[in-house]
Protein backbone atom coordinates (compact mmCIF):
# COMPACT_ATOMS: atom_id res chain seq x y z
CA UNK A 1 0.00 0.00 0.00
CA UNK A 2 1.45 3.30 -1.19
CA UNK A 3 -0.28 6.75 0.43
CA UNK A 4 0.34 10.11 -0.03
CA UNK A 5 2.18 12.28 2.47
CA UNK A 6 3.06 16.27 1.95
CA UNK A 7 3.83 15.83 -1.71
CA UNK A 8 5.22 12.06 -2.57
CA UNK A 9 4.07 9.02 -2.45
CA UNK A 10 5.54 6.57 0.42
CA UNK A 11 5.14 3.08 1.15
CA UNK A 12 2.36 2.65 4.05
CA UNK A 13 5.46 1.73 6.63
CA UNK A 14 7.28 5.06 5.74
CA UNK A 15 4.33 7.19 5.46
CA UNK A 16 4.88 9.28 8.70
CA UNK A 17 3.85 12.65 10.04
CA UNK A 18 5.74 14.29 12.93
CA UNK A 19 3.67 13.79 16.83
CA UNK A 20 3.72 17.35 16.77
CA UNK A 21 0.96 17.50 13.99
CA UNK A 22 -1.62 19.64 15.12
CA UNK A 23 -4.16 17.52 13.54
CA UNK A 24 -2.66 14.45 15.58
CA UNK A 25 -2.41 16.95 19.26
CA UNK A 26 -5.69 18.91 19.17
CA UNK A 27 -7.45 17.66 16.08
CA UNK A 28 -6.39 20.46 13.90
CA UNK A 29 -7.45 18.84 10.80
CA UNK A 30 -10.53 18.55 7.71
CA UNK A 31 -11.34 15.37 5.85
CA UNK A 32 -13.04 13.90 2.96
CA UNK A 33 -14.20 10.72 2.05
CA UNK A 34 -14.79 9.80 -1.19
CA UNK A 35 -15.56 6.57 -3.32
CA UNK A 36 -13.70 5.21 -5.90
CA UNK A 37 -14.40 2.65 -8.09
CA UNK A 38 -11.82 0.25 -10.18
CA UNK A 39 -10.16 3.46 -9.79
CA UNK A 40 -12.89 6.37 -10.78
CA UNK A 41 -13.74 8.56 -8.12
CA UNK A 42 -17.38 9.66 -7.69
CA UNK A 43 -18.66 13.44 -7.20
CA UNK A 44 -14.02 14.45 -6.58
CA UNK A 45 -15.16 17.72 -7.59
CA UNK A 46 -17.49 18.25 -4.91
CA UNK A 47 -16.07 16.94 -2.35
CA UNK A 48 -13.07 19.02 -3.16
CA UNK A 49 -15.14 22.48 -2.91
CA UNK A 50 -16.33 20.86 0.33
CA UNK A 51 -12.63 20.48 1.57
CA UNK A 52 -12.12 23.73 0.58
CA UNK A 53 -15.58 25.52 2.64
CA UNK A 54 -13.84 23.42 5.86
CA UNK A 55 -10.34 24.62 5.87
CA UNK A 56 -11.71 28.48 5.56
CA UNK A 57 -14.19 27.27 8.31
CA UNK A 58 -11.32 25.96 10.30
CA UNK A 59 -9.31 28.83 9.34
CA UNK A 60 -6.57 26.52 7.60
CA UNK A 61 -5.58 28.21 4.01
CA UNK A 62 -7.41 26.86 0.95
CA UNK A 63 -5.84 23.71 -0.34
CA UNK A 64 -4.14 23.12 -3.73
CA UNK A 65 -6.63 21.74 -4.94
CA UNK A 66 -4.49 20.76 -8.30
CA UNK A 67 -1.82 19.02 -6.01
CA UNK A 68 -5.20 17.42 -4.48
CA UNK A 69 -5.95 15.99 -7.45
CA UNK A 70 -2.34 14.77 -8.51
CA UNK A 71 -2.54 13.07 -4.85
CA UNK A 72 -5.65 11.05 -5.44
CA UNK A 73 -4.46 9.99 -8.68
CA UNK A 74 -1.05 9.13 -7.68
CA UNK A 75 -2.95 6.91 -4.34
CA UNK A 76 -5.25 5.61 -7.11
CA UNK A 77 -3.14 4.20 -9.59
CA UNK A 78 -0.25 2.73 -7.05
CA UNK A 79 -3.26 0.71 -5.36
CA UNK A 80 -6.03 -0.94 -7.57
CA UNK A 81 -8.94 -2.73 -6.08
CA UNK A 82 -12.56 -2.80 -6.94
CA UNK A 83 -14.13 -0.81 -4.68
CA UNK A 84 -11.96 1.51 -2.45
CA UNK A 85 -12.57 4.18 0.34
CA UNK A 86 -10.21 7.50 -0.12
CA UNK A 87 -9.57 9.64 2.08
CA UNK A 88 -7.83 12.96 2.51
CA UNK A 89 -6.89 14.48 5.20
CA UNK A 90 -5.97 18.05 5.42
CA UNK A 91 -4.12 19.20 8.84
CA UNK A 92 -2.91 22.05 10.79
CA UNK A 93 0.16 20.90 10.55
CA UNK A 94 3.35 21.16 12.67
CA UNK A 95 3.16 22.69 15.79
CA UNK A 96 3.52 23.91 19.54
CA UNK A 97 2.05 21.60 21.89
CA UNK A 98 -1.57 23.93 22.28
CA UNK A 99 -3.94 25.29 20.46
CA UNK A 100 -2.08 27.64 18.19
CA UNK A 101 -0.99 26.84 15.01
CA UNK A 102 2.92 26.61 13.81
CA UNK A 103 4.20 28.31 11.07
CA UNK A 104 4.96 25.41 8.60
CA UNK A 105 2.11 25.02 6.88
CA UNK A 106 -0.25 22.31 6.57
CA UNK A 107 -0.08 18.61 6.07
CA UNK A 108 -1.76 16.91 3.50
CA UNK A 109 -2.05 13.46 3.32
CA UNK A 110 -4.28 10.65 1.18
CA UNK A 111 -5.31 7.31 1.47
CA UNK A 112 -6.94 4.69 0.16
CA UNK A 113 -8.44 1.55 1.59
CA UNK A 114 -10.42 -1.70 0.23
CA UNK A 115 -13.98 -1.33 1.13
CA UNK A 116 -17.14 -3.81 0.29
CA UNK A 117 -20.87 -2.42 -1.07
CA UNK A 118 -22.93 -1.55 1.55
CA UNK A 119 -26.40 -4.15 2.06
CA UNK A 120 -29.49 -2.88 0.77
CA UNK A 121 -31.04 -2.25 4.79
CA UNK A 122 -29.17 -1.67 7.98
CA UNK A 123 -30.23 -1.20 11.38
CA UNK A 124 -29.78 2.21 13.75
CA UNK A 125 -30.06 2.91 17.41
CA UNK A 126 -30.38 7.03 18.74
CA UNK A 127 -28.18 7.81 21.16
CA UNK A 128 -28.96 10.32 24.22
CA UNK A 129 -25.95 12.95 22.90
CA UNK A 130 -26.44 15.85 20.96
CA UNK A 131 -25.35 17.79 17.68
CA UNK A 132 -24.80 21.34 18.69
CA UNK A 133 -25.87 23.35 15.80
CA UNK A 134 -24.65 26.44 17.00
CA UNK A 135 -21.33 25.30 17.69
CA UNK A 136 -17.70 26.52 16.03
CA UNK A 137 -17.76 23.34 13.89
CA UNK A 138 -21.39 22.60 12.96
CA UNK A 139 -20.97 22.20 9.27
CA UNK A 140 -17.52 21.71 8.55
CA UNK A 141 -15.74 17.97 8.32
CA UNK A 142 -13.30 18.03 11.03
CA UNK A 143 -10.95 15.38 12.15
CA UNK A 144 -12.60 15.99 15.89
CA UNK A 145 -14.27 12.77 15.59
CA UNK A 146 -13.98 11.30 18.94
CA UNK A 147 -17.82 11.92 19.47
CA UNK A 148 -18.75 9.75 16.58
CA UNK A 149 -16.41 7.01 17.66
CA UNK A 150 -18.45 6.88 20.91
CA UNK A 151 -22.04 6.88 19.60
CA UNK A 152 -20.63 4.63 16.94
CA UNK A 153 -19.45 2.47 19.36
CA UNK A 154 -22.83 2.44 21.40
CA UNK A 155 -24.61 1.43 17.91
CA UNK A 156 -22.36 -1.46 17.36
CA UNK A 157 -22.92 -2.95 21.00
CA UNK A 158 -26.58 -2.69 19.77
CA UNK A 159 -26.36 -4.63 16.72
CA UNK A 160 -26.41 -1.35 14.48
CA UNK A 161 -24.32 0.18 11.92
CA UNK A 162 -25.55 3.68 12.69
CA UNK A 163 -26.47 5.80 15.15
CA UNK A 164 -28.52 9.21 14.79
CA UNK A 165 -28.38 12.56 16.82
CA UNK A 166 -31.16 14.92 17.68
CA UNK A 167 -29.71 18.92 17.96
CA UNK A 168 -30.01 20.89 20.96
CA UNK A 169 -33.45 21.22 20.82
CA UNK A 170 -34.81 18.06 20.20
CA UNK A 171 -35.06 18.06 16.31
CA UNK A 172 -33.87 14.83 14.40
CA UNK A 173 -30.41 15.54 13.02
CA UNK A 174 -27.59 13.14 11.60
CA UNK A 175 -26.09 10.29 12.22
CA UNK A 176 -22.46 9.88 13.04
CA UNK A 177 -21.20 9.31 9.59
CA UNK A 178 -24.20 10.01 7.25
CA UNK A 179 -27.39 12.07 6.69
CA UNK A 180 -31.35 10.89 7.43
CA UNK A 181 -34.25 10.87 5.12
CA UNK A 182 -37.63 9.87 6.05
CA UNK A 183 -40.77 9.02 4.17
CA UNK A 184 -44.32 10.53 5.34
CA UNK A 185 -47.08 10.35 3.31
CA UNK A 186 -45.12 9.57 0.38
CA UNK A 187 -43.30 12.76 0.56
CA UNK A 188 -39.05 12.57 1.10
CA UNK A 189 -37.81 14.45 4.37
CA UNK A 190 -34.96 15.62 5.33
CA UNK A 191 -33.26 18.01 7.92
CA UNK A 192 -32.11 21.20 6.67
CA UNK A 193 -28.43 22.10 7.34
CA UNK A 194 -29.42 24.75 9.90
CA UNK A 195 -30.26 21.70 12.05
CA UNK A 196 -26.59 21.01 12.71
CA UNK A 197 -26.08 18.06 10.19
CA UNK A 198 -23.25 18.02 8.16
CA UNK A 199 -24.46 19.03 4.09
CA UNK A 200 -23.57 15.60 2.85
CA UNK A 201 -22.50 14.94 -0.88
CA UNK A 202 -24.85 12.31 -1.04
CA UNK A 203 -27.63 14.30 0.87
CA UNK A 204 -27.47 17.34 -1.52
CA UNK A 205 -27.49 14.57 -4.60
CA UNK A 206 -29.83 12.93 -3.31
CA UNK A 207 -32.31 15.88 -2.47
CA UNK A 208 -31.95 17.09 -5.84
CA UNK A 209 -32.47 13.63 -7.69
CA UNK A 210 -35.68 12.64 -5.85
CA UNK A 211 -37.31 16.05 -4.70
CA UNK A 212 -36.70 15.10 -1.44
CA UNK A 213 -38.16 18.41 1.21
CA UNK A 214 -35.45 19.66 3.82
CA UNK A 215 -37.84 20.52 6.50
CA UNK A 216 -36.99 20.56 10.76
CA UNK A 217 -38.44 17.31 12.17
CA UNK A 218 -38.45 16.31 15.52
CA UNK A 219 -36.53 12.98 16.89
CA UNK A 220 -40.13 11.50 17.40
CA UNK A 221 -40.82 11.27 13.16
CA UNK A 222 -38.28 7.88 13.94
CA UNK A 223 -41.51 6.22 15.87
CA UNK A 224 -43.92 6.80 13.05
CA UNK A 225 -42.25 7.34 9.22
CA UNK A 226 -43.98 5.05 7.13
CA UNK A 227 -39.82 4.38 5.85
CA UNK A 228 -36.16 5.76 6.70
CA UNK A 229 -33.15 5.46 4.75
CA UNK A 230 -29.38 6.58 5.12
CA UNK A 231 -27.44 8.48 2.72
CA UNK A 232 -23.58 8.67 2.49
CA UNK A 233 -20.50 8.21 0.49
CA UNK A 234 -20.13 4.58 0.65
CA UNK A 235 -23.75 3.87 1.74
CA UNK A 236 -25.09 5.79 -0.93
CA UNK A 237 -28.83 5.51 -0.24
CA UNK A 238 -29.42 2.73 2.13
CA UNK A 239 -33.06 1.77 3.67
CA UNK A 240 -33.34 1.06 7.57
CA UNK A 241 -35.26 -1.89 8.87
CA UNK A 242 -34.85 -1.05 12.35
CA UNK A 243 -34.57 2.03 14.49
CA UNK A 244 -33.73 0.99 18.27
CA UNK A 245 -36.54 -1.77 19.09
CA UNK A 246 -38.88 -0.70 15.95
CA UNK A 247 -38.64 -2.53 13.20
CA UNK A 248 -39.74 -1.92 9.61
CA UNK A 249 -40.98 -4.71 7.92
CA UNK A 250 -40.44 -4.91 3.91
CA UNK A 251 -37.27 -2.39 4.10
CA UNK A 252 -36.33 -1.13 1.31
CA UNK A 253 -39.90 0.22 0.89
CA UNK A 254 -41.20 1.48 -2.40
CA UNK A 255 -39.76 5.18 -2.17
CA UNK A 256 -37.09 4.63 -0.83
CA UNK A 257 -36.77 1.65 -3.09
CA UNK A 258 -36.98 4.36 -5.88
CA UNK A 259 -35.13 6.51 -4.50
CA UNK A 260 -31.61 3.88 -4.49
CA UNK A 261 -32.64 3.51 -8.02
CA UNK A 262 -32.38 7.02 -9.06
CA UNK A 263 -29.18 7.58 -7.30
CA UNK A 264 -27.36 4.60 -8.62
CA UNK A 265 -28.62 5.44 -12.23
CA UNK A 266 -28.14 9.27 -11.96
CA UNK A 267 -24.23 7.92 -10.14
CA UNK A 268 -23.84 6.01 -13.19
CA UNK A 269 -24.79 8.46 -16.24
CA UNK A 270 -21.89 11.11 -14.46
CA UNK A 271 -19.03 10.40 -12.36
CA UNK A 272 -18.42 13.91 -11.54
CA UNK A 273 -21.99 15.41 -11.06
CA UNK A 274 -22.52 19.38 -9.93
CA UNK A 275 -25.52 20.56 -8.46
CA UNK A 276 -28.05 23.15 -9.28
Amino acid sequence: MKLWVNGALHDAGDALVSVLDHGLTVGDGIFETIKAERGETFALTLHLERLTRSARGLGLPDPDLDEVRRACAAVLEANPMELGRLRVTYTGGLSPLGSERGATGPSLIVALGATGRRPDSTAVITVPWTRNERGALTGLKTTSYAENVVALARAAERGATEALFANTVGQLCEGTGSNVFVVVDGRILTPPVASGCLAGITRALAVEWTGAEETDLPLEILDSADEIFLTSTLRDVQAVHRVDDRDLAGAPGPVTAKAMRIFEDRAAQDRDPRLG
